[in-house]
């Protein structure tokens, strides 16, 4: 049974740091809601689709997002009127249509992306359904391993720490419950480490993990599992890196930082070999400069012990996936669907990836959201794990339990087994 949009309207909140994002609202005649909204990242691509802000100095700096609103209550809500809401490829494609750019840059990219959510929900609405169980076509199965970022490099300090998230992966657990406890414990005990070994109060980072509290990344490994070590949680947990080595590239010399020195990508990618082989690491995301085509191919043959993931490499966009895996430069991608911009295109990318068998793995935006379709994405395309961030706000925390309520209230459902995805 059809139902088509009755109305969409759109308003400016902000997200989990403050910043102003759209939001939107997708009634449909029969009267379902669906809800969407356009959180972004600390660190944006330069290949994401827009994210259009005003400008304006005097409003959150110059990020408010009126023209994005308006632009959705007055050009892309009334051409979706009246359209199927079960219609998502029909609506989407229309939307990118009228905005005509490459990275939807004239009505932005924020503002299709939450039509876009919003359409989504709306129609798992009026079927009457969770959002995943819509996504899954009918019961779950499966909950992703979550994983945990709980140290935080970057620039902190006086400290330049190269890799930018240290991530727990409580795989190993029994079942989904006790992997977030798992999490949670190391994430705990991990401040008394810091403290004992580096003679300094631990600091929360921009991502609400731990500031990274060397340069060094293998003494922050090192830390880490001290940590899980001490608080019995070791055999429970390996690692994963996301290096978001864009942040520390030179173009101009075509070298990375590393421990305070500059080197070239292949001496980046031996050093990480060499981390392969004293740590087991689930995935390893963003190695390289999200340009860097040449240096990605060899990373795969290389380090043959993880995931090769890219993140800002291919922004859950199909045709840089579709390029990074004819030079086998990939092991799998981060699907993050605001980055793209459509839920269409990022199904598309997920569906390209699942039919080359590389891996897909949710993850939310620093600047998050409550309710972040991202996990009805991760439950309901029934993915192997995920990202979730560090358990300490209260957007990182919803997800957590997003992950335990969804196996409480589906028969039968588990903790996914990871065992054949990983490498070491």
């Amino acid at each position: 049974m059809s139902d088509r949009i009755k109305s969409v309207t759109a308003r400016q909140l902000i997200d989990c740091k403050c910043r102003p994002m759209v939001e939107v609202d997708v009634i449909t005649e029969n009267g379902f809601l669906g809800r969407g909204s356009a959180p972004t990242g600390s660190t944006v691509g330069m290949y994401e689709s827009c994210v259009l802000r005003d400008g304006d100095p005097n409003e959150y700096g110059g990020k408010s997002v009126h023209k994005a609103v308006d632009n959705v209550n007055t050009i892309l809500g009334p051409a979706i009127i009246g359209m199927d809401v079960t219609d998502q490829k029909g609506i989407d494609y229309k939307m990118i249509a009228l905005d005509g750019t490459e990275n939807k840059a004239k009505l932005g990219g924020n503002a299709i992306y939450a039509v876009s959510v919003a359409v989504f929900r709306a129609a798992a609405a009026s079927a009457g359904m969770p959002l995943y169980n819509y996504i899954a076509g009918g019961p779950i199965k499966t909950v992703p391993v979550p994983s945990f970022n709980v140290v935080n490099g970057g620039k902190n300090a006086g400290i330049t720490q190269p890799f930018n998230e240290f991530i727990v992966m409580p795989w190993k657990a029994g079942s989904i419950y006790e992997a977030v406890e798992t999490g949670v414990k190391v994430f705990e005990q991990l401040p008394k480490v810091i403290k004992s070994r580096f003679k300094t109060e631990p600091m929360v980072g921009r991502s609400f993990g731990y500031v990274a509290p060397s340069e060094d990344p293998e003494e922050v490994l090192d830390t880490i599992m001290q940590a899980a070590d001490e608080c019995g949680c070791a055999d429970k947990i390996s690692l994963s890196l996301d290096c978001a080595s864009s942040e520390m590239y030179d173009a101009a010399t075509k070298t990375y930082l590393l421990k305070g020195k500059r080197v070239t990508a292949d001496e980046l990618i031996d050093y990480v070999r060499e981390l392969t082989d004293k740590f087991e690491f689930v995935f390893i995301e963003d190695l390289l400069d999200e340009n860097d085509w040449d240096a990605f191919p060899h990373a795969v043959s290389r380090i043959t012990k993880t995931n090769i993931i890219g993140d800002d490499f291919i922004v859950t966009n199909k045709k840089r996936i579709e390029q990074a895996y004819a030079m086998n430069g990939i092991g799998g991608f981060i699907l993050k669907p605001n980055q793209v911009g459509t839920i269409t295109e990022a199904l598309e990318t997920y569906r390209f990836a699942v039919d080359h068998d590389l891996l897909a793995i949710t993850s939310g935006r620093s600047g998050g959201v409550i309710d972040d379709v991202v996990m009805d994405l991760a439950v309901g395309l029934q993915l192997g794990f995920i990202k979730n961030g560090a358990p300490r706000s209260g957007e990182r925390i919803e997800k957590l339990n997003f992950l335990m309520r969804a196996c409480s209230l589906s028969e039968g459902c588990r903790m996914s087994d990871i065992s054949k995805l990983v490498k070491f």
